[in-house]
């Protein structure tokens, strides 16, 4: 967690966004080519401006006002006048990790080098994250396109020591803060505001932030699902090698692979591998592989769509000193990332749709091969886990809602100048709260498997799941009459959300 992470434009990982985003304590550092070809693009910048040229952004007023001229002696006030009326977002802040992840990005699409910045810019970036500083950016405000004015804005105007911001749980202002870590506020020259604010940072950050705890719950789902099919007697039998062969998409391979792995050496499975009357297990069991393995594709597609944005550059206009060019294009539109991420909110809820099927199954007598209605130990006289489903289908609702996708969707701004927009933020904030719902649905089908195989002892299911069982009752007692069932799916969902249950899944699948 302590080791340095280096940006140069090109190589994050997500791995490392994430790492910077949950712990204060990583530093970051700029890569030393990369100052040089940020030096060099400003550099580009300065030769322009000196000899007089039209430049976007640089000489000029912005979108619709790109006609209007800007006197020389005028061009810093231009960059800060930009950035204090941009920062016009509303609503509740983005939480602390959220904030990080857009600065880390921002900072690491200046140092790609084509944005006309100084050094300086980069370093007040690295300088927030470096100290904790975290300025107050409200989730409402930016439409995807040109990127994520807004909430950038709230980030620029903290470097230059105005704007509220928080610091180790602190509230204050941007300059107190800044003055408080020897750091001294900026002054924007020709160009800066405009690369500070023009990108898709916070829309790419909220999805790293949301694809990492998705790809933590798929594996978690892979665990809750093979806890099932034992707790219901289910087979294992269409886990086999062969039948996914025999239809080899890769990420359903790698499903049946780590659910084999899962319930390797189950003697529960053994119990009644001779005279079962069923011939095939429902879809919810048997169709594992294949709905968990489409939720690897689309989140893979969506981990290559990040990866890529990660490294952008996607201000305008772009900078290019080898071509002695400055040139306005569309980088900073995000539909790409927002299709992702609509994507992504749909795999999601697929994944909770077939959890949400499995916890029926183990509720209810008819279908739950002899567990007792509701798994509780006196049916009629206590409910069980009864209410529990039903608030899972309260959480399944929600993910059907945003399931909707918000890419779809454009409102012209800016006077018609703008006139498609990706709406790529809406996008993030759902995969977001759609991962959140995810995680609480697989918790609630934790407990009710984890009660099944309790209800099966003293037979042991296979060693992966018996590992997510352990896991789960160091925190979570048996049901052994009702109880209030809330600090208990808690307790669940922090184990999906922690990746106690992935990393149970992963080595198993090794």
């Amino acid at each position: 967690m302590s080791a340095p992470v280096t940006i140069d434009g090109r190589t994050l990982s997500l791995e490392d966004v994430e790492r910077v985003a949950m712990h204060t304590g990583v530093s970051v550092v700029l890569d030393e080519a990369a100052r040089e070809r940020v030096q060099a693009s400003r550099a580009l910048i300065e030769r322009k401006v000196t000899a007089g040229e039209v430049v976007y952004g640089v000489t000029t007023g912005f979108g619709r006002l790109a006609d209007v001229a800007i006197p020389a002696d005028r061009r810093s006030e231009l960059q800060h006048n930009l950035v204090r009326s941009h920062a016009s977002g509303m609503g509740d802040p983005l939480d602390r990790t959220a904030v990080r992840s857009l600065i880390l990005l921002r900072a690491n699409a200046l140092a790609r080098g084509v944005s006309g910045c100084r050094v300086d810019v980069v370093e007040q970036l690295l300088g927030l994250l470096n100290h904790g500083i975290h300025p107050r950016v409200p989730e409402f405000g930016s439409v995807g396109a040109s990127g994520d004015l807004a909430p950038l804005a709230h980030v620029a105007l903290a470097l230059t020591g105005e704007g509220p911001v928080e610091q180790d749980g602190a509230h204050k202002g941007a300059g107190e803060a800044l003055a408080g870590a020897g750091l001294t506020p900026l002054i924007l020259d020709s160009k800066e505001g405009l690369a500070l604010i023009n990108g898709t940072q916070a829309t790419t950050g909220l999805g790293i932030l949301a694809l990492r705890r998705a790809e933590r719950a798929l594996w978690g789902a892979e665990v809750v699902g093979a806890m099932s099919v034992d707790a219901l007697l289910g087979t294992p039998e269409a886990f086999r090698p062969e039948i996914h062969d025999a239809r080899p998409h890769a990420g359903q391979q790698r499903s049946a692979r780590v659910l084999r792995a899962l319930l390797e050496g189950s003697e529960i499975r053994e119990s009644h591998r001779e005279g079962d009357p069923r011939v095939q297990d429902a879809y919810a069991l048997r169709c594992m592989p294949q709905v968990h393995g489409a939720a690897r594709h689309a989140l893979g597609y969506v981990r290559g769509i990040l990866e890529t944005e990660a490294n952008s550059a996607t201000d305008n206009p772009l900078v290019f000193p080898d071509a002695e060019v400055v040139v306005s294009g569309g980088n900073f539109h995000a539909q790409i990332v927002s299709q992702a991420l609509d994507l992504l909110t749909i795999a999601v809820a697929d994944l909770a749709a077939i959890s949400e099927r499995r916890i029926e199954r183990l509720l209810n007598p008819d279908l739950s091969m002899g567990l007792p209605a509701f798994l509780a130990a006196e049916p009629g006289l206590e409910s069980g886990f009864m209410i529990a489903q039903v608030t899972a289908v309260d959480l399944l609702a929600e993910l059907r809602v945003l399931s909707h996708p918000a890419s779809v969707d454009s409102v012209t701004t800016s006077a018609n100048q703008e006139d498609h927009v990706s709406m790529g933020m809406a996008a993030a904030r759902k995969a977001r709260r759609a991962v959140a719902c995810l995680e609480r649905v697989l918790a609630t089908e934790l407990l009710c498997a984890a009660q099944g195989i309790d209800i099966r002892r003293p037979l042991r299911s296979g060693r992966g799941v018996e590992a997510a069982w352990e896991a789960l009752r160091t925190r979570v007692p048996k049901l052994e009459g009702d109880r209030v069932l809330g600090p208990d799916l808690d307790a669940a969902t922090a184990l999906v959300a922690e990746g106690v249950l992935s990393d149970i899944a992963e080595e198993a699948a090794r």
